[in-house]
């Protein structure tokens, strides 16, 4: 049985062993592996080490920060299929979704390689008589990440790199689900010639999860997952003094507006519903069908649902692979038999499949629910599994107040060949991020990732600008140089 512990100081580490957790392949549900839990000593240990590399690396250029994130950025490029390979195997998405994963954590550090470019400050010459000021930005100091499994690679990259790159260094506890690939991304890492210390992985559960956001050598903690956890991390975090960016749950909606080209429209509710088992925080769970479009619509996606592939993720003919656990896959055959409970309409019903490539596995397909209405459970809730739900309104009014007022406001889409219903909707829409005939807006590197209400806490969204202020202290220096001593000053100074 393959033993993993951590990654720390520069080198791979066993861990105690005192406690573990079983990793299994979702596609065979066979054990692969035994995740050693890090205990609050080992958690301290890799807080220490990183304390003490962060002096000599916040000092260390940005420019000759930049050069090691470029060997990791080649190292990354290089390595993307083994990397895609460990996510399907321990995730169970299929490869070439573990391998747009990759891609998109790429891009982040891309983002970071101009470090040296980013950091540059404002300057105000003579804001006074011989009186100049400066504003800088400095690393924050020791910084840990929380990822969720559902993105073991890309949530990483969208943190670390960025910190790291400020001139931060860091901790970053990886899902116990499927921490393989993260493991790796420290060694390639390392191997870019990033100093020991710098970056660091530590395995574990909610033990290690509390040391994090209590110990008082961390400055700033970035976590991805569910809303109550984000709650907690957001509550915990600031109450021990840290900057705090949690991203939480979503449920995000989809309005097709009665002249959307349907076939499009399909094509992309497919993907966004069913791609990756629906295990993505930016997966549309909800369509909401204006006046007539609802039945056109229905039916081409009850045909679609019967040409899904559902195989081991890596299958090249997968269009879908398993759920990530056994407990997964109950929870999300639970919220299904809650729906056709409540009333709703199971047009395609995805929970009993079979397959002779299933073996064990986690697996279940699509789900297509017609006649949702909001006080159902399967709209409320957050499914994370591969499970549509159609809600029908009148007007265009009645669907932007149902996502409007939804707890969650994470990502939104319209699908309409209407300019002025898209900008209306881009303009009113409760969410932070919105999609236009683009299913899934998940923003470039270089912009930035956050949702609104109860899908984000905390002041900053996640990579772009907002990453890089989110890891760094803003300080502004005001400087006077003159030849003649000057006189006490008793009132509020000004500048003159």
């Amino acid at each position: 049985m393959n033993q993993l512990g951590h990654f720390i100081n520069g080198e791979a580490v066993s861990g105690s062993n005192s406690r573990n957790s079983a990793i299994y392949n979702p596609a065979t549900g066979e054990q692969t592996a035994q995740l050693s839990l890090a205990s609050v000593s080992e958690v301290e240990n890799a807080i220490q080490i990183a304390s003490d590399a962060l002096p000599a690396w916040a000092a260390t250029p940005p420019v000759r920060r930049a050069r090691v994130l470029m060997k990791f950025l080649q190292l990354l490029n290089d390595n993307v299929d083994e990397l895609a390979l460990l996510i399907s195997q321990e995730h169970g998405k299929v490869l070439d979704d573990a391998k747009g994963e990759v891609t998109r954590g790429i891009e982040v550090v891309e983002f970071a390689c101009g470090i040296p470019h980013l950091l540059k400050g404002e300057y105000s010459e003579d804001v006074g008589t011989r009186v100049d000021s400066w504003s800088v930005r400095q690393p924050v100091g020791v910084c840990a990440g929380i990822s969720p499994f559902n993105f073991p690679v890309m949530v990483p990259l969208w943190m670390f790199p960025i910190a790291i790159a400020c001139g931060n260094t860091f901790i970053m506890k990886p899902s116990e689900k499927d921490p393989t690939s993260t493991l790796r991304l420290a060694e390639l890492f390392a191997e870019a010639g990033l100093p020991n210390g710098v970056f660091n992985v530590v395995n574990g559960d909610k033990e290690a999860v509390d040391t994090l956001l209590t110990h008082p050598r961390v400055s700033a903690i970035s976590f991805v997952g569910s809303t109550p956890i984000a709650r907690y991390v957001q509550k915990t975090g600031i109450e021990y003094g840290k900057r705090v960016q949690a991203l939480g749950g979503a449920k995000n909606h989809a309005i097709v507006m009665p002249d959307a080209d349907i076939d499009s429209a399909v094509n992309a509710l497919m993907g966004a519903a069913y791609g990756s088992a629906g295990e993505r925080c930016m997966a549309i769970s909800v369509v909401v069908t204006i006046g007539d479009v609802a039945d056109p619509l229905i039916a081409a996606l009850k045909e679609k649902l019967k040409d899904l592939r559902v195989l081991p993720g890596t299958n090249p003919e997968a269009d879908m692979g398993p759920l990530v656990t056994q407990q997964h896959l109950d929870t999300v055959r639970s919220f299904v038999d809650s729906g056709v409970k409540e009333g709703a309409d199971l047009v395609v019903d995805g929970r009993q499949i079979d397959h002779p490539d299933h073996g064990d596995g986690y697996f279940m397909g699509g789900c297509l629910f017609d006649n949702v209405t909001p006080d159902m459970r399967i709209y409320q809730k957050e499914i994370f599994g591969p499970v549509l739900a159609v809600v029908r309104v009148d007007n265009y009014e009645q669907a932007l107040e149902l996502i409007n007022s939804h707890e969650y406001g994470n990502g939104t889409a319209i699908f309409t060949q209407e300019g002025h219903a898209a900008r209306e909707f881009a303009t009113r829409v409760q969410a932070g991020m919105v999609g236009i005939n683009v299913p899934i807006p998940v923003p470039m590197a270089f912009h930035s990732f956050g949702g609104w209400k109860g899908s984000l806490f905390g002041d900053h969204h996640m990579h772009g600008m907002e990453g890089l202020r989110f890891f760094t202290k803003l300080k502004t220096v005001t400087s006077r140089w003159q030849a003649n001593k000057s006189q006490s000053q008793f009132s509020m100074p000004t500048m003159k």
